[in-house]
């Protein structure tokens, strides 16, 4: 069995639900043979998140570690390929703080890859029905925040542990007054057991053409 560890985020931003976390919940719920998944609601909090998230990887020894936040407005599920030193928040975070042009983690290098095949975790998303694609920047919110922070932790301190970052859309019920893309939670929960179990059996990505122009 492969350990992951799968996160989500608690709801921000005045929202009652976030499809992360309920995404989450169905993988855990139902897991890919072969995997022993255990979730973790994290904060929408920075800072405080990555000690959820730093104590849970100590915690449970996961292989591969796999956070899942919500990017409200894009139409698919997104794998990240980059995370950033930087937080720069638009928004203020759950318990009220906005960090503008402040580092995750001081001294740490600029970006870090995602140690994980992405275009290969695209693919597999795609086979499995639903759309996906591979995004260059997660941000510069508390979804960043964690992706860095779990890139570094894996650089200093578990280089063996693989891991990354996962958008997903807004829930159908959160967008109903809106013209804004959408998914439902268990159409999500599907995508993301396709990602894991690429994910756990690959290590080489495949060598296909995933970029962007802007």
């Amino acid at each position: 069995m492969t350990r992951v560890l799968l996160t989500g985020f608690e709801p921000f931003g005045g929202a009652t639900r976030n499809p992360s976390w309920e995404a989450v919940r169905l993988v855990a719920a139902d897991a890919p043979e072969g995997l022993e998944v255990t979730p973790l609601r994290l904060s929408c909090v920075f800072g405080r998140a990555i000690d959820e998230l730093r104590d849970a990887v100590r915690a449970t020894d996961p292989e591969l570690v796999v956070c899942v936040g919500q990017a409200h407005g894009r139409p698919d599920i997104s794998v990240e390929r980059i995370a950033v030193n930087i937080d720069d928040a638009r928004i203020p975070d759950n318990t009220g703080r906005r960090p503008v042009d402040e580092p995750v983690v001081p001294g740490g290098p600029d970006a870090y890859f995602a140690a994980l095949p992405v275009k290969a975790c695209v693919a597999a998303v795609r086979e499995a029905g639903l759309p996906a694609s591979l995004s260059h920047t997660a941000g510069t919110f508390v979804c960043n925040h964690v992706f860095y922070a779990l890139m570094h932790l894996i650089a200093v301190e578990r280089p063996t542990t693989r891991g990354g970052f996962v958008h997903v859309p807004s829930l159908p019920e959160q967008v109903l007054d809106q013209a804004v893309p959408s998914l439902p939670a268990a159409a999500v929960a599907q995508g993301l057991r396709a990602l894991l179990s690429c994910a756990a059996t690959r290590r080489l990505d495949v060598h296909t053409s995933e970029g962007t122009i802007h």
